[in-house]
């Protein structure tokens, strides 16, 4: 996939969403999204999806499959919930940092190692019991804490100082990057270098190269007999233990996974992009909401799929409450509507 065309700042991308109020036209929320399969061919688009956007943490999964194929996750004897971890954008619960907090102590590390930074807990009722305790949150409480445990974890078994585990030139950083490229079939010198939210390497890539990478990860049958394997595993552990990808409460990667058991792999990324694999089916859907919003987003996503016809019987019912048309007010009126603009 050429990655050569003359850079611009931003594509000129169709509206995907519009929002109304006493049945005139609000706000609109722009974006593209792309549908391709197993062999890089794009079956259906929509807005520029040739164009490098930053994919932030929809990657997670891609991030972690050096992990596998270094075997530092078998010699640091990997458990299932914590490969999740490394998966998953997580609210910071209790059951995402206890784990992540184990795994750590267990390897002789512990918060301290971890360079992501410090948020609060995404979930209200952690951050609520944080305060009560008079606690401030710590690194594992970050959304990203489980991918950087991975990422210690690898530099250490790769030889990698570990206060160098993030250089975008590091042995590990180096496999990252050469995975997606792989997966995605893009050259690795054609991404582009950003830092992301939690100070690791993130990168640019089309649409077309995500959905594909997302279209071989889920249906791996192409892919070389060690690599499928570990491809396999990311998806099964994704779709056995969607509460750790993101949290017990309303987060559509984890509903997705859920309402399809595990048969749509979904990874959401920051500025509101998303990357969806349909497991055994050779399909990957990835999409960007323009302006980041992520209201636009969570409606336009179960809507686009039921579109193309990748929910089946019964997911879309389940997913119902993300693509709600009617807007209400605090005191249960409904003021307006949601539409999707779909082709």
């Amino acid at each position: 996939m050429r990655l050569d065309r003359p850079p611009h700042p931003f594509p000129e991308n169709p509206v995907l969403v519009r929002f109304l109020r006493g049945g005139r036209v609000e706000s609109v929320h722009r974006g593209a999204w792309c549908l391709a399969d197993a062999d890089g061919r794009v079956l259906a688009s929509a807005g520029d999806s040739a164009h490098p956007y930053f994919v932030r943490s929809s990657i997670k999964a891609l991030q972690a499959l050096p992990l596998l194929a270094s075997g530092a996750a078998e010699h640091a004897q990997y458990r299932d919930e914590e490969l999740a971890l490394a998966l998953a954008s997580h609210a910071g619960e209790e059951c995402h940092t206890a784990i992540v907090g184990a795994l750590l102590a267990r390897l002789g590390l512990g918060p301290g190692d971890l360079r992501c930074g410090v948020h609060a807990p995404f979930e209200s009722k952690t951050r609520a019991a944080l305060r009560a305790r008079g606690e401030a949150p710590s690194t594992l409480h970050n959304n990203c804490s489980g991918k950087h445990a991975g990422f210690l974890v690898l530099a250490r078994h790769l030889g990698v100082p570990l206060e160098q585990y993030l250089e975008p030139e590091s042995a590990g950083q180096r496999l990252v990057r050469a995975t997606l490229a792989e997966l995605g079939g893009v050259a690795p010198e054609a991404l582009a270098l950003g830092t992301d939210g939690c100070s690791a390497p993130t990168f640019a890539l089309p649409l077309a190269a995500l959905a594909t990478a997302f279209a071989r990860l889920t249906t791996p049958a192409a892919l070389a007999p060690e690599r499928r394997a570990h491809a396999a595993r990311i998806v099964r552990v994704a779709g056995a233990h969607p509460t750790l990808i993101a949290g017990t409460g309303r987060w559509l990667d984890t509903d997705l996974l859920r309402a399809s058991g595990g048969r749509l792999f979904a990874k959401y990324g920051a500025e509101s992009v998303q990357a969806v694999g349909v497991v055994g089916a050779g399909r990957g859907l990835a999409l960007k909401i323009d302006d980041g919003g992520l209201r636009a987003l969570t409606f336009f996503v179960p809507r686009l799929l039921a579109h193309l016809g990748l929910l089946a019987e019964g997911e879309a019912a389940a997913l119902a409450r993300w693509s709600e048309p009617r807007l209400v007010n605090f005191a249960g009126l409904e003021v307006g509507s949601v539409e999707a603009v779909l082709p």
